[in-house]
Protein backbone atom coordinates (compact mmCIF):
# COMPACT_ATOMS: atom_id res chain seq x y z
CA UNK A 1 0.00 0.00 0.00
CA UNK A 2 1.45 3.37 -1.05
CA UNK A 3 1.15 6.40 1.21
CA UNK A 4 0.84 10.07 0.28
CA UNK A 5 4.62 10.41 -0.02
CA UNK A 6 4.73 7.69 -2.67
CA UNK A 7 6.30 5.23 -0.28
CA UNK A 8 5.11 1.62 -0.01
CA UNK A 9 4.44 -0.44 3.08
CA UNK A 10 5.55 -4.04 2.63
CA UNK A 11 5.76 -7.09 4.85
CA UNK A 12 8.79 -9.33 5.14
CA UNK A 13 7.38 -12.71 4.17
CA UNK A 14 10.66 -14.63 4.06
CA UNK A 15 14.20 -14.29 5.33
CA UNK A 16 16.92 -16.75 4.27
CA UNK A 17 20.61 -16.95 5.02
CA UNK A 18 22.03 -17.44 1.53
CA UNK A 19 25.76 -17.16 2.33
CA UNK A 20 28.11 -16.02 5.05
CA UNK A 21 26.95 -12.54 6.18
CA UNK A 22 24.34 -12.41 3.39
CA UNK A 23 20.57 -12.71 3.79
CA UNK A 24 17.80 -12.68 1.21
CA UNK A 25 14.53 -10.93 2.03
CA UNK A 26 11.25 -11.43 0.23
CA UNK A 27 8.85 -8.49 0.46
CA UNK A 28 5.11 -8.49 -0.33
CA UNK A 29 2.45 -5.75 -0.10
CA UNK A 30 1.51 -5.21 3.55
CA UNK A 31 -2.16 -4.58 2.81
CA UNK A 32 -2.66 -6.91 -0.11
CA UNK A 33 -2.86 -5.79 -3.70
CA UNK A 34 0.16 -5.60 -5.96
CA UNK A 35 3.59 -4.01 -6.12
CA UNK A 36 4.76 -1.72 -8.95
CA UNK A 37 6.39 -3.59 -11.79
CA UNK A 38 10.17 -3.47 -11.70
CA UNK A 39 12.41 -3.80 -14.74
CA UNK A 40 15.59 -5.85 -14.58
CA UNK A 41 18.34 -3.82 -12.92
CA UNK A 42 15.97 -1.81 -10.71
CA UNK A 43 16.54 -1.01 -7.05
CA UNK A 44 14.43 0.25 -4.18
CA UNK A 45 15.07 2.49 -1.20
CA UNK A 46 14.66 0.66 2.10
CA UNK A 47 13.87 2.71 5.21
CA UNK A 48 15.93 0.86 7.79
CA UNK A 49 15.40 3.23 10.72
CA UNK A 50 14.62 6.94 11.18
CA UNK A 51 17.14 8.83 9.07
CA UNK A 52 18.66 5.68 7.58
CA UNK A 53 17.66 4.89 3.99
CA UNK A 54 19.63 2.47 1.85
CA UNK A 55 19.36 1.24 -1.74
CA UNK A 56 19.14 -2.45 -2.61
CA UNK A 57 18.83 -4.04 -6.04
CA UNK A 58 16.03 -6.45 -6.81
CA UNK A 59 17.21 -9.94 -7.72
CA UNK A 60 13.92 -11.71 -8.44
CA UNK A 61 12.63 -12.64 -11.88
CA UNK A 62 10.99 -9.40 -13.12
CA UNK A 63 8.28 -11.41 -14.89
CA UNK A 64 7.00 -12.96 -11.64
CA UNK A 65 4.71 -10.45 -9.89
CA UNK A 66 3.67 -10.27 -6.27
CA UNK A 67 6.90 -9.76 -4.36
CA UNK A 68 10.38 -8.26 -4.41
CA UNK A 69 13.55 -10.08 -3.38
CA UNK A 70 16.71 -8.46 -2.04
CA UNK A 71 20.15 -9.71 -1.13
CA UNK A 72 21.76 -7.84 1.79
CA UNK A 73 25.42 -8.19 2.73
CA UNK A 74 26.30 -7.18 6.28
CA UNK A 75 29.02 -4.64 5.59
CA UNK A 76 32.02 -4.68 7.90
CA UNK A 77 31.91 -0.88 8.12
CA UNK A 78 28.13 -0.52 8.11
CA UNK A 79 26.80 2.91 9.07
CA UNK A 80 23.58 1.37 10.35
CA UNK A 81 22.01 0.21 7.11
CA UNK A 82 23.00 -3.38 6.44
CA UNK A 83 23.79 -4.02 10.12
CA UNK A 84 20.34 -2.76 11.07
CA UNK A 85 18.66 -4.99 8.51
CA UNK A 86 20.58 -8.07 9.63
CA UNK A 87 19.81 -7.37 13.28
CA UNK A 88 16.20 -6.25 13.09
CA UNK A 89 14.40 -7.27 9.88
CA UNK A 90 12.41 -10.44 10.57
CA UNK A 91 9.49 -12.27 8.85
CA UNK A 92 6.16 -10.64 9.62
CA UNK A 93 7.64 -7.19 10.10
CA UNK A 94 6.29 -4.25 8.09
CA UNK A 95 8.85 -1.93 6.52
CA UNK A 96 8.74 1.07 4.22
CA UNK A 97 10.26 1.11 0.75
CA UNK A 98 10.17 3.32 -2.32
CA UNK A 99 8.80 2.39 -5.70
CA UNK A 100 11.49 0.79 -7.92
CA UNK A 101 13.89 3.05 -9.80
CA UNK A 102 16.24 1.91 -12.53
CA UNK A 103 19.62 3.52 -13.16
CA UNK A 104 21.04 0.26 -14.54
CA UNK A 105 18.90 -0.26 -17.61
CA UNK A 106 19.21 -3.40 -19.70
CA UNK A 107 19.73 -2.88 -23.46
CA UNK A 108 17.34 -5.60 -24.54
CA UNK A 109 18.16 -5.37 -28.25
CA UNK A 110 21.90 -5.99 -27.79
CA UNK A 111 23.23 -8.98 -29.78
CA UNK A 112 25.11 -10.26 -26.73
CA UNK A 113 25.35 -9.31 -23.05
CA UNK A 114 28.03 -10.13 -20.48
CA UNK A 115 26.90 -9.73 -16.86
CA UNK A 116 29.81 -9.27 -14.43
CA UNK A 117 29.10 -9.29 -10.70
CA UNK A 118 31.53 -8.94 -7.83
CA UNK A 119 30.24 -10.28 -4.52
CA UNK A 120 26.78 -8.94 -3.61
CA UNK A 121 26.92 -6.94 -6.85
CA UNK A 122 25.50 -10.01 -8.54
CA UNK A 123 21.98 -9.19 -7.33
CA UNK A 124 20.74 -6.92 -10.16
CA UNK A 125 22.49 -9.17 -12.68
CA UNK A 126 20.39 -12.15 -11.59
CA UNK A 127 17.26 -10.21 -12.50
CA UNK A 128 18.86 -9.29 -15.83
CA UNK A 129 19.70 -12.93 -16.52
CA UNK A 130 16.06 -13.95 -15.97
CA UNK A 131 14.94 -11.25 -18.39
CA UNK A 132 17.50 -12.08 -21.08
CA UNK A 133 16.64 -15.77 -20.84
CA UNK A 134 12.96 -14.97 -21.30
CA UNK A 135 13.80 -12.84 -24.34
CA UNK A 136 15.88 -15.63 -25.85
CA UNK A 137 19.02 -13.48 -25.94
CA UNK A 138 22.68 -14.48 -25.90
CA UNK A 139 24.33 -13.74 -22.57
CA UNK A 140 26.70 -14.97 -19.88
CA UNK A 141 26.68 -14.29 -16.13
CA UNK A 142 30.10 -14.16 -14.48
CA UNK A 143 29.95 -14.15 -10.68
CA UNK A 144 33.24 -13.31 -8.95
CA UNK A 145 33.25 -14.01 -5.23
CA UNK A 146 35.69 -14.58 -2.40
CA UNK A 147 35.01 -18.24 -1.65
CA UNK A 148 32.27 -20.84 -1.63
CA UNK A 149 30.97 -19.71 1.76
CA UNK A 150 30.42 -16.17 0.44
CA UNK A 151 28.72 -17.26 -2.79
CA UNK A 152 25.10 -16.21 -2.38
CA UNK A 153 22.28 -17.67 -4.48
CA UNK A 154 24.49 -20.52 -5.73
CA UNK A 155 21.74 -23.13 -5.38
CA UNK A 156 19.17 -20.87 -7.04
CA UNK A 157 21.45 -20.13 -9.97
CA UNK A 158 22.19 -23.82 -10.44
CA UNK A 159 18.46 -24.50 -10.73
CA UNK A 160 17.63 -21.75 -13.24
CA UNK A 161 16.97 -22.40 -16.94
CA UNK A 162 20.13 -20.37 -17.65
CA UNK A 163 22.40 -22.38 -15.31
CA UNK A 164 24.70 -23.31 -18.20
CA UNK A 165 25.35 -19.61 -18.80
CA UNK A 166 26.47 -18.98 -15.20
CA UNK A 167 30.20 -19.01 -14.42
CA UNK A 168 31.31 -18.70 -10.78
CA UNK A 169 34.85 -17.48 -10.16
CA UNK A 170 36.26 -17.95 -6.65
CA UNK A 171 39.19 -15.90 -5.34
CA UNK A 172 40.51 -18.98 -3.57
CA UNK A 173 39.92 -21.25 -6.56
CA UNK A 174 42.34 -22.49 -9.20
CA UNK A 175 44.01 -19.79 -11.29
CA UNK A 176 42.44 -21.19 -14.46
CA UNK A 177 39.01 -20.81 -12.89
CA UNK A 178 39.35 -17.09 -12.14
CA UNK A 179 37.79 -14.49 -14.41
CA UNK A 180 40.12 -13.01 -17.03
CA UNK A 181 38.91 -9.77 -18.71
CA UNK A 182 41.00 -10.72 -21.74
CA UNK A 183 38.39 -13.39 -22.49
CA UNK A 184 35.66 -10.79 -23.10
CA UNK A 185 34.22 -10.86 -26.62
CA UNK A 186 35.79 -8.40 -29.07
CA UNK A 187 34.39 -4.89 -28.80
CA UNK A 188 33.46 -5.08 -32.50
CA UNK A 189 30.92 -7.81 -31.67
CA UNK A 190 28.50 -5.21 -30.32
CA UNK A 191 28.47 -6.88 -26.90
CA UNK A 192 27.16 -4.87 -23.94
CA UNK A 193 28.81 -5.24 -20.53
CA UNK A 194 27.04 -4.86 -17.17
CA UNK A 195 29.31 -4.43 -14.15
CA UNK A 196 28.30 -4.24 -10.49
CA UNK A 197 30.27 -4.82 -7.29
CA UNK A 198 32.99 -3.30 -5.12
CA UNK A 199 34.74 -0.26 -6.54
CA UNK A 200 38.08 -1.97 -7.08
CA UNK A 201 36.46 -4.85 -8.93
CA UNK A 202 34.50 -2.49 -11.16
CA UNK A 203 37.49 -0.33 -11.99
CA UNK A 204 39.48 -3.45 -12.89
CA UNK A 205 36.80 -4.78 -15.24
CA UNK A 206 35.96 -1.42 -16.79
CA UNK A 207 39.58 -0.38 -17.39
CA UNK A 208 40.29 -3.69 -19.12
CA UNK A 209 37.14 -3.39 -21.22
CA UNK A 210 38.19 0.10 -22.30
CA UNK A 211 41.61 -1.24 -23.30
CA UNK A 212 39.80 -3.78 -25.48
CA UNK A 213 38.01 -0.92 -27.24
CA UNK A 214 34.58 -1.06 -25.60
CA UNK A 215 32.88 2.35 -25.90
CA UNK A 216 31.43 3.98 -22.80
CA UNK A 217 27.85 3.56 -24.00
CA UNK A 218 28.24 -0.23 -23.98
CA UNK A 219 29.73 -0.44 -20.48
CA UNK A 220 26.85 -0.26 -18.03
CA UNK A 221 27.72 0.11 -14.36
CA UNK A 222 26.12 0.37 -10.96
CA UNK A 223 28.05 1.21 -7.81
CA UNK A 224 26.83 0.20 -4.37
CA UNK A 225 28.93 2.66 -2.39
CA UNK A 226 31.74 5.13 -2.78
CA UNK A 227 34.22 7.03 -0.64
CA UNK A 228 33.22 10.65 -0.05
CA UNK A 229 35.90 13.28 -0.62
CA UNK A 230 34.92 16.75 0.64
CA UNK A 231 38.40 18.23 0.37
CA UNK A 232 39.06 21.39 -1.61
CA UNK A 233 38.71 25.13 -1.16
CA UNK A 234 35.55 27.05 -0.38
CA UNK A 235 33.23 28.26 -3.14
CA UNK A 236 29.84 29.91 -3.44
CA UNK A 237 26.67 28.18 -4.58
CA UNK A 238 23.87 30.33 -5.93
CA UNK A 239 20.47 28.66 -5.73
CA UNK A 240 18.89 30.55 -8.62
CA UNK A 241 15.30 29.36 -8.20
CA UNK A 242 15.31 29.98 -4.45
CA UNK A 243 17.08 33.32 -4.71
CA UNK A 244 19.67 32.41 -2.09
CA UNK A 245 23.44 31.93 -1.96
CA UNK A 246 25.73 30.08 0.42
CA UNK A 247 29.45 29.57 0.87
CA UNK A 248 30.42 25.88 0.90
CA UNK A 249 33.56 25.39 3.00
CA UNK A 250 35.96 22.47 2.81
CA UNK A 251 34.60 19.45 4.64
CA UNK A 252 30.93 20.25 3.99
CA UNK A 253 28.76 19.06 1.12
CA UNK A 254 26.75 21.37 -1.11
CA UNK A 255 23.59 19.59 0.02
CA UNK A 256 24.38 20.22 3.70
CA UNK A 257 25.25 23.87 3.06
CA UNK A 258 21.98 24.41 1.16
CA UNK A 259 20.02 22.69 3.93
CA UNK A 260 21.41 25.19 6.42
CA UNK A 261 19.79 28.05 4.48
CA UNK A 262 16.46 26.25 4.17
CA UNK A 263 16.89 24.47 0.84
CA UNK A 264 16.42 20.74 1.35
CA UNK A 265 17.24 18.50 -1.59
CA UNK A 266 16.05 14.91 -2.05
CA UNK A 267 18.83 12.69 -0.70
CA UNK A 268 19.24 8.97 -0.39
CA UNK A 269 22.71 7.37 -0.58
CA UNK A 270 24.64 10.64 0.03
CA UNK A 271 27.61 9.01 -1.71
CA UNK A 272 27.03 9.96 -5.35
CA UNK A 273 25.87 6.48 -6.22
CA UNK A 274 22.09 6.58 -6.65
CA UNK A 275 21.42 9.81 -8.58
CA UNK A 276 18.51 10.86 -6.34
CA UNK A 277 19.89 14.35 -5.73
CA UNK A 278 20.86 15.27 -9.31
CA UNK A 279 20.34 18.97 -10.01
CA UNK A 280 20.67 21.06 -13.16
CA UNK A 281 23.73 23.30 -13.49
CA UNK A 282 23.03 26.79 -14.86
CA UNK A 283 26.61 28.08 -14.84
CA UNK A 284 29.97 27.35 -13.29
CA UNK A 285 32.18 24.27 -13.52
CA UNK A 286 31.29 21.33 -11.25
CA UNK A 287 33.96 19.11 -9.75
CA UNK A 288 32.17 15.81 -10.35
CA UNK A 289 32.92 13.25 -7.63
CA UNK A 290 29.95 10.94 -8.10
CA UNK A 291 29.91 7.40 -9.43
CA UNK A 292 26.45 7.76 -10.96
CA UNK A 293 26.96 9.78 -14.14
CA UNK A 294 28.91 8.53 -17.12
CA UNK A 295 32.08 10.31 -18.24
CA UNK A 296 30.11 11.85 -21.09
CA UNK A 297 27.42 13.17 -18.78
CA UNK A 298 30.04 14.65 -16.47
CA UNK A 299 31.80 16.32 -19.41
CA UNK A 300 28.54 17.97 -20.47
CA UNK A 301 28.23 19.61 -17.01
CA UNK A 302 24.47 19.71 -17.39
CA UNK A 303 23.83 18.10 -14.01
CA UNK A 304 25.70 17.37 -10.80
CA UNK A 305 25.26 15.54 -7.49
CA UNK A 306 25.32 18.04 -4.60
CA UNK A 307 25.65 15.27 -2.01
CA UNK A 308 29.32 14.71 -2.86
CA UNK A 309 30.52 16.87 -5.77
CA UNK A 310 32.10 20.30 -5.43
CA UNK A 311 33.06 23.21 -7.72
CA UNK A 312 36.10 24.03 -9.81
CA UNK A 313 34.85 27.59 -10.28
CA UNK A 314 34.48 30.27 -7.56
CA UNK A 315 30.72 30.37 -8.12
CA UNK A 316 28.38 27.54 -9.06
CA UNK A 317 24.81 28.40 -10.08
CA UNK A 318 22.28 25.61 -9.63
CA UNK A 319 18.61 25.34 -10.59
CA UNK A 320 17.29 24.84 -7.07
Amino acid sequence: MANNAGLIEVKIVKRDVVAEDIIALELAPAGGGSLPLADAGAHIDVHVAPGIVRQYSLCNDPAVPGSYRLGVLKEAESRGGSAGIHANFQPGQTVTISAPRNNFVLAETAPNSILLGGGIGVTPLIAMAYRLQRLGKNFELHYCTRNQARTAFAAELAATPFAARVHIHLDDGALSQKFDPATLPPAASGTHLYVCGPGGFMEWVISNAEKLGYPDERIHREYFNAEIDTSGGAFTVEARRSGKSVVVPEGKSIADALSEIGIDLPLSCEQGVCGTCLVDVISGLPDHRDMYQTDGEKASNKQMTPCCSRSLSPVLVLDV
